[in-house]
Formats: structure tokens, C-alpha cells, sequence
């Protein structure tokens, strides 16, 4: 009864409630775009506050570039002048300003993510169920929500089954970085902050013009980010988990003819930090920071990517060609302390290379003012190579292991939008994907593959030029894999979710108040939640019996996600602005009988990992103009996030961690080009944890009793510091 009544209030509001299309509310400062996703000028920012129609941002949701008010996808946008008035650093920090989206994340090489619930990564061999791309091409690893925010025009994030157009593995949503195009006059910046707490330093610079007037343009940027972190490790010496951060990326843009536009871009970014640096604790509420291993666990990944876009206008069809080719390739090296512990018994290391090639082929054709298709055709390549060693060092004893795997994906996809008249308009989607999955780890084979189908269709009411409702249902899927030798499950299956939403989008009192409501409903099939330990297949040949327990990823079961999201913002006046964002979520374990049937023991609980049943956030801007063109400009927000459980292998003792608030401000001078301002994080110093593996983990993987306890990574503490910002 509770559940349907929850359900039922839920569509009740995505339908009735005049919700008002969502501007930005994550964005104080948010920036106006063009349709090429840059500035409309360099002081966009500053006439963001004042005009309430500067917050009508151009996205790209459904592959066009649309305003996002009249997109029926719950979307929402983050600027880069937010990105950076915020001080979000990795692409992940993104979370805290988004409805529905979690992520967590316990080594610089990986992250937890998910969107209401559903796609949850837990460890960078499975698939992502969160599709991540950058500037629209696709990372097919979670490694990626790591890499450093440069030059950023803005974050898109996309929730609920997002396949007939940005593929599999977005089961759960998308994340996409949209990275800041060439311009036709000549723009700079330069930003810069300093904080207390841990060293905290940024700064990041980019310049951008024609080399060719109306011809051809470029734009380059630079960013260098260090924090030392909170912790620090007082036997091994050191900070436990800093975070160092390199980037360089460089655009081109040529323009040989008004019917065609050819994008080359290129980047590299070196990423330096905690790699799982996990300190014993006492419990879920135990915030102590400083700890003792005998050895730092820390990575370095490399990033390289590089890409080449073709857009063609051919007027004789009214169709628009778009070709992309792209490669990334990522390289990451680990060390590590293997128990956790100030005894010294396993030591680990790791080199894996990441190599991923995609292409892309898009028509975009407008039959007639009331009708018009995108159709589309995609490849993806991507192969890994790793070796990992295993040292047990009173054993004196090292074992080395290689795994490789190649993933190759084929897919077609066509949506259809039509417009019947009166404001009612139809989009029917579908896409096909064949994903083949060749791997072998330490010499014995694995085989995955999966043929699927992803339809979407999505119906909306425009019932005037400010209010908008709209229903839509759609599947999401995402690919399966394989694990090591002696796993019971040598591959799993992909997991898939059928999305049930209702929304409404509007505007009122001339543009000056926005929202966002929608309620969903998702039916998540063979779930690849948590990875477990399982008894191995390998036996002893004296005793006949399992040794020991193998770590693997499997498919846990079903889950019943449902709730409700709602964004608003209210321009109070043209100097002062509150905005803020909820969610309410019920994700449950229904069926864990597939977890069982492999491991042996219970599912712990009934709840996804890491993910809370209610999270928001609220803030106010306030921007007050004097002598010229100055002002000073407040921003404080609150971010809150719900009780959630942490990791456990039994069902009796599943921990949870505690709900936390954490409040941000910023008191900025403005004028003409010039920003300098102090800056406030964690403005109460609130303790919480980001990640915690109870002692079950451990205990089930037969460690000596020494080594047995919780695990746990600390959040970062209050920073409070200065900033800065010149244009030219």
C-alpha cells in the first residue's frame, strides 16, 4: 500500500503540477549558449543574473541542439561558470548538484555511480550503467567521472534509459561533457584558487580565435589542481589520498564552406591519487582521519584522446550528415597495500592500458514542418590489457596475473518526431546493439555476447509556450562480462530496466520562476549490483574442498525502483535568485535468488549500495551592482544526501552510514573582466564517509584474524580559500 500510494502521489505531481522548465539551478552564474555550445560573450555570466532569459541554455539531450525547456528528458545542465564558482574539480563532483545522480568514489581509477537507483558500477571491469561521454563520444569505463573539468562549457546529465540515441550501458542515464568550441574573436581566461585544509591549489587557463578569420579557429586550455586530502598515513608517511591533477586540451574548427564544419580535438590529462587507500575503523560514525598502513595505495592514469567531427548541410534533402571518429586510450599504474593494515602481508600492483575506438554516422533529415527523423549507425572497439602481481611478503611469495578482453559493439538507431498539431508532439525511437565480448584471464577463456533492443517513445502536450507536460517509456541495457578462474559465473549476463515516466516543464511570472517535476517507475531486471566472494571452483586435491573464496561481478537479482525529482529556481528580483533541487526514491532488492544460487549466502539486505532515499540541495545568489559595471555577489548553497548502506557480505549486519549537510558560500567582487573572491566548502566542517566495507568482506575472504575489520575512506573537511578570475 505504501508503495503505491508513494507511486501514485508521484504522477499525480510529474502530471498536474504546472512545473516550470528548469533553467539552471545549479547554476548562480549560468551562461547562455550558442549552438555551439560557447559563450555567447565573454560577460554571458554577469548578465546571466540580471536577465532571467539568459538562463535558457542550448543542450544537446536528443543529439540537436535544443533549449532546454522544450526537451521532455528530466536534463539537467551545469556551466562552466558554475563549475567553477562551485570549485568542482573531477567530473564527478557534478553529483552533488543533480537530482537522482550518486556517485562515490574510492580510487582515483574508479567510481560507484548510478541515476534513481539504477546502473550501479561498482568496480571499473563492469560495464558502466551510466553512459559517460565527452563532447558526445562515449568512455566505456568509470575511470572517466575522474578526469579533471577543463574548459568546460557545461555537464549535461541525462536521467533515465537514454539507448536510442546515446546507446547501451545508459540503462541508468548519461553524463555528458560538453567542452567549451573555438570562437571567431579572440577570448582568454584565467582562473585560479588557493584554499586552507590540504593544500588545495587550482588554476587553469584557455585562449581562443580565428587563425583564419570565419575560416579557421582554435582553442587551447591548461589546468593544474592538487589537494593533499585529509588523511594522513602515519606509518608509511605521507597524505593517503591526495589528488593531482594535469590536463591540456587544444580545438580546432574549419570551416571550408557554410555547408560544412570539420572539429578536431585533442587532450591529454594525467590524474595522480588514492587508489582504494582504505584505513581500518571502528564503525560507520568513526571519522577519525589519520591511520596506519605500511604502505600508500596510490595510482597514476594517463589519458589520451583525440577526435575529428564532420557536419554537413546538404540542402537538397534538408538533412544534416554528422560523422565522428574518435580514440581514447587510458594507462593506469597502482601499487598498494593489499590488507589494509599496519602488518605487512600483501602488497599489490596493477598496469592496465585502455584502448577504445569508436565511429559514428548521424542523419538528421526534416521531411516536412511536421516531421522529421534522426537515423544513425555506431561502432565500438575497446580492448584492455592488465597485470596485476600479488605479493605475500612473509611468504616471500609473489603471483603475477594477466587478464585480457576486447569489447566490440555494433548498433543502428532511428528516432522519429513527430508533430500532430495543437502543441501535441511524438518521438519514437529504437536501437538495435550486437556487443561481443572476447576476454581471458590467466589463460582460461571467457565469452560474452548479446543482441538487444532499445526502444523509447515519449509523448508531449505543449498546452502553451510556457507549459509543457509529457509521458514517456523506455529500456535501458547494458552489457555483461566475465570473471576469473575458479569463479562459479564465468560470465554474467547484461542487466536492463523498462523506465515508466510522467513530467512537466513550464515558465512563469515573465520567465522569472522555472521548475522541473517528474516521477518514474523502473522495472530493473538481473541487476548487476555489488561484486561478492564466492566459494571457487578449484579445489584441493587432498581434501576435495573449495579453496577458498574468488572475488566476482554477477547478476544479484531484481530491483523496483520508483520516486519522484523536482528542480526549481525563482529569479526574486534581477539581483537576487533562489534555486534548488530534490529527490525521493524507494529502490529495493525484490528478487536476490540469483545471488544466492552463486554464492551461497543471502543477499545483505535490500537496498543498493551507497544509494540514499532522499537527497537535495537549496541555495540563493544575490548580486549587488554599484559604481559602473561592479558588484559583489553572494552564493550559498546547503547540499544534503539521505542515510545509505555501505558495503557487506551479511545480511545480519548490514551497516549504514549517516545522512550529512554540507554547506558552501562564496563572496565574489565583479568588474568588467576581472572576478576575485573567498570561498567556502564543507563550511561547518561535517564529517561523513564516502565509502565503508564492513569487516564481513574481509572475514569471507578467510584473512587472518588481525587483519579483520571495517574499511573506510574519509570525506574532505572544511576548505576555505580565495579565488579568481580574468578575461580578455
Amino acid at each position: 500500500m505504501r508503495r503505491r500510494s508513494l507511486f501514485a502521489l508521484s504522477t499525480a505531481l510529474g502530471i498536474a503540477w504546472p512545473a516550470i522548465a528548469p533553467a539552471q539551478l545549479t547554476e548562480p552564474q549560468g551562461a547562455q549558449t550558442t549552438d555551439q555550445g560557447t559563450p555567447a560573450d565573454p560577460q554571458a555570466d554577469t548578465k546571466a543574473q540580471t536577465d532571467p532569459a539568459a538562463s535558457d541554455i542550448v543542450v544537446t539531450a536528443r543529439r540537436r541542439e535544443e533549449r532546454l525547456q522544450d526537451v521532455p528528458i528530466a536534463v539537467t545542465a551545469i556551466s562552466g561558470d558554475a563549475i567553477k564558482q562551485q570549485q568542482l574539480v573531477v567530473v564527478r563532483d557534478v553529483a552533488a548538484y543533480t537530482p537522482g545522480l550518486n556517485i562515490n568514489s574510492d580510487s582515483v581509477g574508479r567510481a560507484f555511480v548510478s541515476i534513481r537507483g539504477i546502473g550501479t558500477t561498482l568496480i571499473d571491469t563492469v560495464q558502466p550503467g551510466v553512459g559517460i561521454f565527452i563532447d558526445g563520444i562515449y568512455q566505456p569505463n568509470t575511470t572517466y567521472l575522474n578526469s579533471p573539468l577543463v574548459d568546460v562549457a557545461r555537464v549535461e546529465v541525462l536521467r533515465g534509459p537514454q539507448g536510442t540515441l546515446f546507446g547501451n550501458n545508459t540503462l541508468g542515464g548519461a553524463i555528458n561533457v560538453v567542452t567549451r568550441q573555438p570562437s571567431n574573436d579572440w577570448q582568454g581566461r584565467v582562473d585560479g584558487a588557493l584554499a586552507t585544509g590540504d593544500n588545495y591549489a587550482s588554476v587553469s587557463a584557455s585562449v581562443s580565435g580565428p587563425i583564419v578569420a570565419d575560416v579557421l579557429q582554435f582553442r587551447i586550455g591548461g589546468a593544474y589542481h592538487k589537494e593533499d586530502g585529509f588523511q594522513r598515513n602515519l606509518l608509511a608517511g605521507g597524505d593517503q589520498n591526495p589528488l593531482e591533477t594535469k590536463s591540456i586540451s587544444g580545438t580546432l574548427r574549419f570551416l571550408p564552406a557554410n555547408w560544412a564544419r570539420f572539429t578536431l580535438n585533442g587532450g591529454y590529462d594525467r590524474v595522480f591519487g588514492g587508489s582504494t587507500p582504505y584505513f581500518h575503523v571502528a564503525g560507520p560514525r568513526d571519522y577519525t582521519l589519520d591511520n596506519s598502513t605500511n604502505q600508500r595505495s596510490l595510482a597514476t592514469i594517463d589519458y589520451y584522446a583525440a577526435n575529428l567531427k564532420g557536419e554537413f548541410d546538404v540542402d537538397s534533402i534538408d538533412t544534416t550528415i554528422t560523422a565522428i571518429a574518435a580514440y581514447n586510450q587510458s594507462n593506469t599504474k597502482s601499487a598498494g597495500d593489499g590488507d589494509y593494515s599496519a602488518l605487512d602481508f600483501f602488497r599489490t600492483t596493477s598496469d592496465r592500458t585502455l584502448k577504445t575506438r569508436t565511429g559514428e554516422l548521424r542523419f538528421d533529415t526534416r521531411w516536412s514542418d511536421n516531421f522529421s527523423t534522426l537515423i544513425g549507425a555506431f561502432y565500438g572497439r575497446s580492448t584492455t590489457d592488465a597485470v596485476t602481481t600479488t605479493t605475500v611478503v612473509p611468504a616471500r611469495l609473489t603471483v603475477p596475473g594477466t587478464a585480457t578482453s576486447e569489447n566490440e559493439n555494433i548498433a543502428g538507431f532511428a528516432t522519429g518526431f513527430l508533430n500532430f498539431g495543437g502543441g501535441l508532439d511524438l518521438a519514437v525511437g529504437i536501437r538495435y546493439d550486437h556487443q561481443k565480448l572476447d576476454a581471458s584471464t590467466a589463460g582460461l577463456d571467457a565469452a560474452y555476447k548479446a543482441n538487444e533492443w532499445q526502444p523509447r517513445a515519449t509523448l508531449t502536450k505543449r498546452w502553451n509556450p510556457d507549459f509543457m507536460t509529457y509521458a514517456s517509456v523506455a529500456r535501458g541495457v547494458r552489457g555483461g562480462g566475465q570473471n576469473g578462474p575458479g569463479a562459479p559465473n564465468l560470465t554474467y549476463r547484461g542487466d536492463s530496466v523498462w523506465t515508466y515516466e510522467v513530467g512537466s516543464k513550464a515558465s512563469g511570472f515573465g520567465g522569472r520562476l522555472t521548475a522541473n517535476v517528474a516521477a518514474f517507475y523502473n522495472d530493473y531486471r538481473n541487476f548487476i549490483g555489488a561484486n561478492a566472494l564466492a566459494p571457487s571452483t578449484i579445489r584441493n586435491p587432498a581434501t576435495g574442498q573449495p579453496v577458498g573464496f574468488v572475488a566476482i561481478n554477477l547478476n544479484s537479482g531484481d530491483v523496483e525502483s520508483y520516486g519522484a525529482e523536482a528542480e526549481l529556481a525563482f529569479n526574486v528580483s534581477k539581483l537576487w535568485r533562489v534555486y534548488a533541487n530534490a529527490t525521493l526514491l524507494h529502490a529495493r532488492v525484490t528478487d536476490a535468488s540469483q545471488f544466492r544460487a552463486i554464492t551461497g549466502y543471502a543477499y545483505p539486505g535490500n537496498r543498493i549500495l551507497f544509494v540514499p532515499d532522499a537527497n537535495y540541495a537549496i541555495g540563493t545568489n544575490l548580486r549587488l551592482p554599484f559604481h559602473q559595471d561592479q558588484a559583489i555577489v553572494f552564493d550559498t548553497n546547503l547540499v544534503a544526501k539521505g542515510r545509505r548502506t555501505g558495503a557487506s557480505l551479511d545480511a545480519a549486519s548490514v551497516p549504514f552510514l549517516e545522512a550529512y549537510h554540507l554547506v558552501n558560500a562564496s563572496l565574489t567582487w565583479q568588474g568588467g573582466p576581472l572576478e576575485v573572491g573567498a570561498f567556502a566548502t564543507n563550511l561547518f566542517n561535517e564529517k561523513y564517509l564516502e565509502t565503508y566495507l564492513d569487516a564481513s568482506l574481509l572475514r569471507r575472504a578467510g584473512l587472518p584474524a588481525p587483519l579483520i575489520s571495517n574499511l573506510a575512506i574519509q570525506t574532505p573537511r572544511r576548505r576555505v580559500g580565495i579565488r579568481g578570475t580574468v578575461r580578455f
